[in-house]
């Protein structure tokens, strides 16, 4: 694949200007095959940067363009120590946010002190047809070097046939000096297209921090 192509007659890819003559930049094909089809399959559509903010939402950009949605945190501060990171969908544009949604969550903990470690099955932490905010971390630690990091997948927005699928994987540093891994799975129960999803803190405000939004590319 060429994405896997380090090298060419033994020069590395990065040290390549020019081939037969032509600078890297201008050259449109290679044996027939074209360039424009070796592309990253993440497209950046929006990001949202957090100034002391109660929420950070995402209203446009969700639909039938791709099948695959990544929302990306990067470095979530929040203003309250110990807070949980939420988030909350909507059908409407984000007129209105709540649709039942059922979740699981894991996660494994380990202390800076090496107490505790453990890996455990959080039932508190999950939901059975909740219309409320979903619970992505824990214990979000507000300390100036303390954040929460992460992924979020949203499968199949736009589908009208089919529940919206999702998968969490999020790393905190904890208002207890633990580094917290949540691995977090659900489905919201509806056939509607979600078009609309909101982040928040379970208290005070997104003190710091960005959240990008990537499609994914079918193909």
């Amino acid at each position: 694949m060429a994405n896997n192509v380090l090298k060419v007659n033994g020069i590395a890819i990065a040290s390549i200007a020019k081939i037969n003559g032509e600078t890297d930049t201008d050259i449109a094909k290679l044996n027939g095959e074209e360039f424009t089809g070796v592309t990253d399959a993440h497209t950046l559509i929006s990001s949202q940067t957090a100034s002391s903010s109660s929420s950070l939402s995402f209203t446009s950009g969700i639909d039938s363009t791709y099948d695959v949605y990544e929302f990306h945190f990067v470095n979530l501060h929040p203003q309250t120590d110990s807070v949980y990171p939420k988030f909350i969908v909507s059908t409407d544009g984000g007129s209105s946010y709540g649709v039942a949604t059922t979740t699981t969550y894991f996660r494994a903990l380990h202390g800076e002190d090496d107490s505790p470690a453990a890996l455990a099955y959080i039932t508190g932490y999950d939901a059975a047809q909740s219309t409320d905010p979903m619970i992505m971390g824990e214990d979000v630690g507000a300390d100036n070097d303390q954040s929460l990091s992460g992924m979020m997948t949203l499968y199949a927005p736009s589908s009208t046939t089919y529940v919206k699928h999702f998968t969490f994987d999020t790393q905190n540093s904890n208002g207890g000096d633990e580094s917290s891994r949540q691995f977090i799975a659900g489905y919201v129960n509806t056939t509607s297209a979600v078009d609309a999803i909101q982040f928040s803190f379970s208290s005070g405000n997104i003190d710091a921090g960005e959240i990008q939004m990537y499609g994914v590319a079918t193909s």
